[in-house]
């Protein structure tokens, strides 16, 4: 389908939010702009996650997440990423004269350009990771299959000065939290044993008073957290968009899995180790996770 789009072919992308899918959605855009390098490629998404589109070489520019500014957009291809009916609305109404989506989305008849199951179109009988799902569909408008790339950020330079690792604490629910504890005890193992400043961060509303005795840096603008994630040596947390960010920037990732299917979300080419418990995360031993540590062998 590729092909039939005119030379400098405007593309909507609707990605309208959360932050790992967000994330993992640059590979696909990469792929989508290597087959085409002439398209102009505007990204509709939520304000608070239009950070992980900017300067990215392959974005020509930011769409606020409403039809009028999708439609104004003029998009010869509408490829809807998101699914949801806010996202189907934004692409039946966009104007463009191939919708495309991945027709397992609810109301996919407003797709002329529907788009098989990841499984199908990469030919292999498993759980997809969450970065594959995305490319896919690139796979199947016409770009070269290719060897899926990492997630690609980017960020100014956080200014540091001394070696520091960032722990993400917070989770959405319970189930996705590992104990306050564990990461407590994380922080003084890469502070005795590897010289590396604990920094604790978290989001609008997220409790960080127990990890007070060290640095924590709560609700800032997402620019700021992707300059502090991009020069850590290592990081820690939760199955969680900053997760996610981190391994886009290569540094060594340990992740705490609750509820979610870690071959769907896993950290995406870095290095990483990944904690799971069948009765939990909060089964999760400290030790692990320092065992963790130790082996990525991460030092200052």
């Amino acid at each position: 389908m590729l092909d039939r789009l005119p030379e400098n072919a405007r593309v909507a992308v609707i990605r309208l939010r959360s932050l790992g899918d967000c994330v993992l959605t640059t590979p696909a855009l990469f792929i989508l702009k290597q087959a085409r390098p002439d398209l102009d490629i505007g990204v509709a998404v939520e304000p608070r996650f239009a950070a992980v589109f900017l300067d990215n070489p392959a974005v020509s520019c930011l769409l606020e997440p409403t039809i009028g500014s999708v439609c104004g957009f003029r998009p010869h291809l509408c490829l809807n990423l998101h699914g949801g009916t806010r996202s189907m609305w934004m692409t039946a109404l966009s104007g463009a004269t191939f919708r495309a989506g991945f027709a397992h989305h609810k109301g996919s008849w407003i797709y002329n350009c529907p788009i098989p199951r990841a499984q199908q179109i990469l030919q292999v009988d498993r759980v997809v990771h969450t970065a594959e799902h995305l490319a896919s569909a690139i796979f199947h408008l016409g770009a070269a299959r290719i060897e899926v790339p990492r997630a690609k950020l980017y960020a100014a330079s956080s200014g540091e000065t001394k070696p520091y690792a960032v722990l993400h604490p917070v989770a959405a629910t319970a189930e996705k939290t590992w104990p306050s504890s564990g990461f407590l005890e994380a922080a003084e193992h890469l502070k005795r044993e590897h010289r590396l400043e604990p920094i604790f961060i978290g989001g609008p509303g997220d409790y960080l008073s127990p990890f007070q005795k060290y640095r924590t840096v709560l609700n800032r603008p997402l620019k700021e957290t992707m300059s502090l994630l991009k020069d850590a040596s290592m990081f820690i947390g939760n199955d969680s968009g900053p997760a996610h960010m981190a391994a886009a920037f290569q540094i060594p990732v340990i992740v705490l899995f609750g509820l979610s299917d870690p071959v769907v979300w896993a950290p995406w080419r870095t290095a990483n180790e990944v904690l799971v418990d069948k009765n939990g995360i909060q089964n999760i031993p400290s030790r692990a996770v320092i065992a963790a540590i130790e082996r990525l062998r991460v030092r200052a």
